[in-house]
């Protein structure tokens, strides 16, 4: 049969999450808690489906879950969005990214991407005939070099696409940034893809700069976001995009043929559940304290922390003790010292090692710490 992706296998986050069970390993690899989530939320999804909320719900979401968003948006940025023609709600971010290369990207079309990147990205453009551009962020602090994003730029380049907080190295960036990245954006009529489902676990007194902030950039942009990651259930897959009204169009017609709808009584759990503020905003002080508290677990470990800024991953060097490729290194910290992470390789185009791994630090206290315990052992 042919393929479209030959190249491509089962993700790593699978791979080493089997890998983690099959060895009876902690699982600091694949990106979700392992602890509960609210118990109101899910009374609250309870209460929907008991009322009936059990069929299809409407193509862009249930009304009342985009008006939600659109309060909630303006709380947290002073952004006005028309719920009925800016928002569509999405089976989980990972879908919305679907949605978005499928509606923007043509043969031959070019898209930017800054490595290390989510491994979604690369292969739904290609999907699309469209070619990934991979560009380095700039090591240690993961900055983007505009220079260089300026210079890349020709009359193929479609779009752009930022993540922040930024997977994997907790980088942010900077109300500079955005402002640089506006200019050329609208200068060479570019559209702008922003990966912003991390928006509320940010730390260090740092803001997150939402691209739909800046006017100018706003016309072009794609925002994604992920009440998973908000809300600490990312199997529920429930997530949204807000775009312009005529880039929402085009969008729906690729959402309405995936999934065509979201979990219906999910949204109406959510819906309910973000009538208080507080059920988000005090994410960015407990990822942080989580960070800080598997920070001080892992200093007596042989691993060397890379300064994470959000998000709840972090990257450690292993260079000082090994020089064995990052895809080795994760295998042999699974097998033989019951850790499984993610090596950073996999989030490089070109599959460059820098001697790093991820953890994911949205564990409970008894995880970070046995985890930290059996790494001490190296």
């Amino acid at each position: 049969m042919y393929s479209k992706l030959p190249d491509v296998g089962t993700t790593i986050f699978a791979v080493m999450s089997k890998m983690a069970a099959d060895h009876n390993a902690l699982n600091l690899s694949q990106g979700f808690p392992d602890f509960p989530i609210s118990e109101q939320l899910i009374e609250l999804v309870n209460q929907g489906m008991k009322k009936g909320m059990n069929q299809y719900a409407p193509m862009p979401g249930l009304p009342m879950l985009r008006e939600a968003i659109a309060r909630k948006l303006y709380d947290t940025y002073a952004i006005d969005c028309d719920p009925e023609n800016e928002i569509t709600i999405t089976a989980g971010g990972t879908q919305a990214l679907y949605a978005t290369f499928t509606a923007l990207v043509n043969p031959g079309d070019e898209v930017i991407i800054f490595d290390p990147a989510y491994d979604s990205y690369d292969p739904v453009i290609r999907i699309n005939q469209g070619k990934p551009v991979h560009l380095k962020l700039k090591t240690p602090d993961f900055s983007i070099d505009w220079d260089e994003v300026e210079a890349t730029i020709n009359p193929k380049t479609k779009a752009i696409i930022i993540n922040t907080p930024h997977n994997p190295s907790g980088a942010v960036l900077s109300n500079d940034d955005m402002t640089r990245l506006t200019k050329i954006i609208t200068e060479n009529d570019l559209y702008l893809i922003s990966d912003e489902v991390y928006e509320h676990i940010i730390f260090d007194g740092l803001t997150h700069h939402s691209a739909l902030k800046y006017p100018e950039l706003r016309a072009k942009t794609i925002a994604i976001y992920s009440f998973g990651k908000t809300f600490h259930a990312t199997g529920w897959k429930t997530g949204y995009m807000v775009a312009p009204s005529e880039i929402t169009v085009e969008l729906r017609k690729m959402h309405q043929f995936t999934v065509f709808c979201a979990n219906t009584p999910i949204q109406y759990g959510i819906t309910k559940y973000l009538e208080d503020g507080d059920h988000y905003s005090y994410l960015g002080d407990f990822y942080q304290a989580k960070r800080d508290e598997f920070e001080s677990f892992m200093s007596q470990t042989p691993l060397t922390p890379v300064p994470c800024h959000g998000t709840y991953f972090q990257l450690y060097s292993y260079e000082k003790i090994s020089d064995m490729h990052d895809i080795e290194m994760a295998e042999w910290l699974t097998k033989e010292h019951k850790v499984a992470t993610i090596p950073a390789s996999v989030f490089y185009g070109d599959g460059k090692d820098i001697k790093y791994l991820r953890f994911c630090f949205a564990k409970s206290t008894e995880t970070m710490e046995k985890a930290a315990e059996l790494l001490c052992k190296i």
